[in-house]
């Protein structure tokens, strides 16, 4: 049985159920346990030494990192293939995966750290907010480019591109109110997308699991639950203005950096 340890807000998780529903491949969801303020257990620890989310697990083969997992699930079972057989198409939808895992993800998390997890009140909150937003508005411009008068960002088809692209606009638009403009093509593609079945299903699965932030909260203050600050996302407090909030959190013990491989 294929194991997925996972949060369901969790975007990169989230990707990799899509892909496994759309090709009915029957898997077993886990969320690991907390360990070491962060999650953890030994299972997940051995699929994923790193202690992100998600890992897979395939009989004895282990395997972490969401597009190297995408890369097994379309190398495995390759019907329906999710990714097009044109050279320049495949290289074109991986690097739309790569902006939204790389320079949309940290919008959507900055914007948790602020208006979930209170790290930054007032002036410095809004600014933050403020830039986040101009962030996401430029590359929802970016996106509708590589949209064109396409159906899917796939092409003709559902496929890699669409699943990498839907969990970041979903978590922008039910938890910080950033949505694609009405009746643009981003947001008709949107709608689209949504209904999909294996889309809609773990985008509910999503939208049930931001209730239970509040208890992350309280763990968050209390130095218990220490929220990853890594590549892209420490970059993107960065140059949002939220230096001072890298500074309070090592402080206060509750960010963390990468773990070392053990």
């Amino acid at each position: 049985m294929i194991v997925l340890y996972q949060h369901p807000l969790s975007p990169y998780a989230q990707k990799t159920k899509i892909a496994l529903r759309e090709k009915g491949i029957e898997f077993e969801l886990k969320t690991p346990e907390f360990s070491r303020g962060g999650f953890g257990g030994s299972e997940f620890l051995q699929a994923n030494p790193r202690a992100e989310m998600p890992a897979l697990t395939d009989g004895d083969i282990k395997i972490f990192d969401s597009t190297i997992i995408l890369e097994y699930i379309e190398d495995k079972w390759n019907e329906p293939p999710l990714l097009p057989s044109n050279p320049a198409e495949r290289a074109r939808i991986r690097m739309i995966e790569d902006v939204m895992d790389t320079y949309y993800e940290p919008i959507n998390w900055g914007l948790g750290e602020i208006n979930f997890f209170g790290r930054a009140k007032g002036e410095l909150a809004e600014t933050i907010v403020g830039n986040a937003k101009e962030q996401a508005a430029k590359c929802r411009q970016w996106l509708t480019k590589q949209l064109g008068d396409r159906e899917w960002f796939n092409g003709d088809h559902f496929g890699w591109s669409d699943l990498c692209v839907v969990p970041h606009i979903n978590l922008s638009a039910i938890a910080f109110d950033i949505a694609p403009e009405a009746n643009s093509p981003l947001a008709n593609w949107f709608k689209r997308v949504s209904v999909r079945p294996s889309v809609a299903q773990t985008l509910q699965e999503a939208k049930d699991s931001i209730t239970g932030l509040e208890q992350f909260s309280h763990l968050v203050e209390q130095g218990l639950f220490k929220r990853e600050y890594r590549d892209h996302r420490l970059e993107w407090m960065i140059r949002m203005g939220g230096l001072q909030v890298v500074v309070a959190g090592i402080e206060k013990d509750n960010i963390r950096f990468s773990y070392d491989f053990s």
